[in-house]
């Protein structure tokens, strides 16, 4: 498994999201409430043409991305959301980023507080950890698709900083301000990505044995299932030979 921000490999976060479409679809449409409030017009407004494509990416419906345009734009009434960053520590003083979408700070404080509480961790303080992360467009895509070497061309030339093969997978990572011009790129050459957004990706990593590995996806999942929490991140690695472990239950 790639560490990274990715607290889970591909195939099982994709069987989560799977499980958990209706949620997901839910937290999508607040994020393309929140970008909508800076323009309705996903030409003009990067953070809402993101927000679009990762909508389209687990197919929410157009009538409903249409709907959640107009409510940021304030044509619908709507709860008013704030953005948040929650920072906190799991087992093994794994730093952790939760990315908050809330009409009430204060409840979800209270709620996530407990998450990771329950879970071995705890809540920290405002930039107690987000200091060892960088925000980066990553993309992540199967190594079956493409070559390093072709890739390293193709991405470079787009804008990319940078391409690591990760055994089964290729990670494509750039500047948030060249996300769309790699992403346009990569489309262009036919591939298509198993992970494609801007995400905080740690400086440096934390390895895992399997039962520490276990107890931090455990919380991981948890954060990740709250309504709230539109994205998770964390420093983690856990090596291959854990993460079979872990998989073999």
């Amino acid at each position: 498994m790639a560490g990274h921000s990715h607290w889970a490999n591909i195939s099982a976060k994709k069987a989560i999201v799977d499980k958990k479409r209706g949620k997901l679809w839910s937290k999508l449409a607040r994020a393309i409430i929140v970008a909508a409030r800076s323009g309705g017009d996903p030409k003009m407004n990067l953070k809402l043409r993101y927000a679009i494509d990762a909508a389209k990416a687990v197919s929410l419906p157009k009538d409903n991305i249409e709907r959640a345009i107009r409510t940021g734009t304030g044509e619908f009434k709507a709860d008013a959301l704030e953005e948040v960053l929650y920072e906190g520590y799991g087992p093994n003083g794994v730093a952790i980023l939760c990315e908050i979408l809330t009409d009430n700070r204060h409840r979800t404080a209270a709620e996530v507080r407990k998450i990771f509480e329950f879970g071995g961790g705890q809540l920290g303080t405002t930039g107690c950890v987000s200091y060892l992360f960088d925000r980066k467009g990553l993309f992540i895509i199967p190594a079956a698709q493409s070559t390093e070497d072709k890739l390293l061309g193709l991405a470079l030339e787009a804008g990319a900083d940078d391409v690591q093969n990760n055994g089964e997978t290729l990670e494509v990572t750039c500047d948030p301000s060249a996300f769309q011009a790699v992403s346009d790129a990569l489309t262009a050459a036919g591939l298509k990505p198993d992970v494609s957004q801007v995400s905080r990706i740690p400086k440096n990593t934390v390895d895992l044995d399997a039962d520490t590995g276990r107890t931090v996806l455990k919380l991981m999942e948890s954060l990740d299932d709250h309504d709230d929490v539109q994205n998770v991140s964390a420093n983690f690695n856990i090596p291959n030979s854990a993460m079979a472990e872990i998989n073999a239950g």
